[in-house]
Parts: C-alpha cells; structure tokens; sequence
C-alpha cells in the first residue's frame, strides 16, 4: 500500500514539473542609433517546447523597422511522451490502490491479478526509462535552443559590430532538471517493484517447491531399492557371512577339523 503511494506521489511530481513549465529569456540590442535600440527583449515559451511557435520581435538598426523571428526547435514529442507515461502511471498506481483495498478476493481470484499487475508493472518500468531518456535529451536541446547567446545569432542586427547585442537573463531550468531526476526516480521504484510483484503471482513459490518434491523422493527410492538391503542385508553373503566367520577359527571349525581326519581313519 505504501509503495502505491510511493508510485502516486513520484508521478505527481514528474508531470507536475515538466508539464507545468514556463519560462522566459531576455535580450538586449543596443544599435549605434540609440534611438533605434531595445535594450527588452522578452521570449517566454512553455510546455510542450514548440519552440519553432515561439515568435517575438528584434530592431533591425535600420530606422524603426522591426524583424519577426522564431526560436528553433519542436521538442513537443518527447516532452509530452514523458508527461503521458506519468499521468497514466498516476492513473494505474490510482485504481491499482482502490482494486488492493476493496478487491482483494477479486485481485487473487485464478491469479489473474496479480498476473497482470506484474505484467503492467514491467511495461511501466520500461516506458519510464525511455520517456525519461528521450526527454532528458529533449531538455538538452530546449536548453540549447533557448540559450540567450545562441538567440542573439537569430537577429540580423547582432550581426553587425557597430552593434551590441547582450543576453539579459537566461531561462530558469531547475524545475526541468528535478522532472528528469523524478523520472528516472520512477524507473527505479517501477523497476525495483517487479520482484515483490512476481512473488505474488505464485511462480516464484512453485518453482521451489518442484525440486524439494524431488529430492524427497530420490533418497527413498535408492535406499529401499535392491541396493542396500538386497545385495548386502537380506542376502548375507557378504556383510554377513556367518559360515567363514566361524570356519576362518581353527580352533572352533568343526567341520574343518574333525571331518579330515575321521575320513582318513575309516579309510585305513
């Protein structure tokens, strides 16, 4: 139960960071003209990264005309790959929670339950390392695109030295950092779940007691088979050969001793 909270809240906050997201750049250009400047330049963009739809205005340095641009970039696919696996994740831990409290009887009923939640479970821990992979580059590229050094590059007017062109502040990325961490982080939980899941199935348990059952019946059968008590004990040729104990003593065979002689003497 506990584990199924674990699963609820660490979904929470890898959606919750990555598909709440906003945020801002700003720019400076300084023409030679003062007049002509903006020294404000503000680029907000947000969940889910499409960048190329991000529009906003640079001077040309050349009268009052201004140039439209466009950051560079879709990185909605793997943004909303990664905020999808988390919602559903939610959802699955959600009603996986309602099934354990008051399904119980059902959850066991033929194994079904517990079949499928292992199955599930495996599928999870698979699609959190790769929509955490994919949107952990992802977010190196968003980084990228939005660099306020790389923007500058956009603008026409920062291409001409009698012009200066500076970055004012640069986008906060701490909340798309902690939604990677927290995706992976859910790998780890999905993925470290999977045993205590297949102990439920009932295969781990089986699959020891196969070979117990064996070993049980292997020492009877060779014990009480022809081997020891037929060869050697009931026989007694060997383990307990009464005749050549008592015949090996000369001094109390009296077979050996007595029937020599007593032949001999008739014979004479």
């Amino acid at each position: 139960m506990k584990e199924m909270e674990n699963f609820q809240l660490f979904a929470i906050f890898a959606f919750a960071t990555c598909g709440g997201y906003s945020g801002e750049l700003r720019l400076s250009v300084d023409c030679a003209n003062k007049s002509e400047s903006d020294l404000s330049i503000d680029i907000a963009f947000a969940y889910p990264f499409r960048l190329h739809q991000v529009n906003f205005e640079a001077p040309t340095c050349e009268g009052k005309r201004q140039e439209k641009l466009a950051l560079i970039g879709d990185f909605s696919s793997s943004a909303e790959f990664f905020v999808t696996i988390a919602v559903f994740a939610f959802l699955y831990s959600l009603a996986a929670t309602v099934v354990y409290i008051f399904f119980q009887n059902k959850y066991r009923e033929n194994n079904r339950g517990p079949l499928i939640d292992f199955i599930v479970t495996v599928v999870f821990s698979f699609l959190w390392l790769v929509s955490s992979s994919a949107w952990a580059k992802g977010l190196s590229d968003v980084k990228v695109a939005t660099d306020p050094d790389e923007v500058l590059l956009l603008i026409s007017a920062c291409k001409q030295q009698s012009n200066k062109c500076l970055p004012v502040r640069s986008p906060v990325m701490s909340s798309l950092n902690t939604s990677v961490v927290f995706g992976y982080l859910n790998f780890i939980l999905w993925a470290g779940n999977i045993w205590f899941v297949f102990k439920e199935t009932g295969w781990h348990s089986s699959g020891q007691r196969h070979p117990a059952d064996t070993m049980e019946k292997q020492p009877g059968g060779y014990n009480q088979g022809g081997y020891n008590q037929d060869s050697y004990g009931p026989a007694g040729s060997y383990n307990q050969p009464g005749s050549y104990g008592q015949v090996g003593e000369y001094g109390q065979s009296q077979s050996y001793g007595q029937s020599g002689p007593t032949s001999f003497a008739n014979q004479i």
